[in-house]
């Protein structure tokens, strides 16, 4: 009973930290996605302000 119970207490800490590593993970994209997003409007803005983005007629 009282192995079981260890190997219960086990499972339960490799879970807790296995999610604590995915969530981590997880905050770590939704920032590196929100860095992208910033750099892409500035560089949408660069090339409008430099006219960049219009073709030759």
């Amino acid at each position: 009973m009282e192995e079981e119970k260890m190997n219960l207490r086990l499972d339960m800490d490799t879970q807790k930290l296995e999610t604590e590593k995915l969530r981590k993970g997880k905050n770590k994209a939704e920032g590196d996605l929100d860095s992208l997003k910033i750099d892409y409007k500035r560089l949408r803005c660069s090339v409008k302000a430099t006219g960049l983005g219009k073709t030759l007629e």
